[in-house]
């Protein structure tokens, strides 16, 4: 399965984006999605995950409230929308797929497909 991120730009604070991750087969319908991201020389950090059905999903403490992880399996497509971007959101955002459910979520390892990344840059 290929994953391509989008939605990336420079934005202010207080703005929003919304990031794409379009799976290039239709098994990613039956797949975890996770969305982590890097900001420079930090490591890679999660940010959220949805279940295949969308029904369950799942936000890091320092996005709650603002990030809305959602999907729309009959295009293949998983959505982040970030609304109230900080200047600490700036990073290289990826998506993910977990072809098998995990409690471990938060962990890079459970999952077995990464797209490219996407930059966000936000400005103070």
């Amino acid at each position: 399965v290929q994953l391509q991120a989008s939605g990336g730009g420079l934005v202010q604070a207080g703005g929003s984006l919304r990031l794409s991750c379009a799976a290039s087969e239709r098994t990613f319908a039956t797949y975890r999605v996770g969305w982590f991201r890097q900001a420079p020389g930090k490591e890679r950090e999660f940010v959220a995950a949805i279940s295949w059905s969308g029904v369950v999903t799942h936000y890091a403490d320092y996005v709650k409230g603002r990030f809305t992880i959602s999907r729309d399996n009959a295009r293949n497509t998983v959505y982040l929308q970030m609304n109230s971007l900080k200047p600490e959101d700036t990073a290289v955002y990826y998506c993910s797929a977990a072809e098998n459910s995990s409690n471990y979520y938060t962990r890079m390892s459970v999952y077995d497909y990464w797209g490219q990344g996407t930059l966000v840059t936000v400005s103070s």
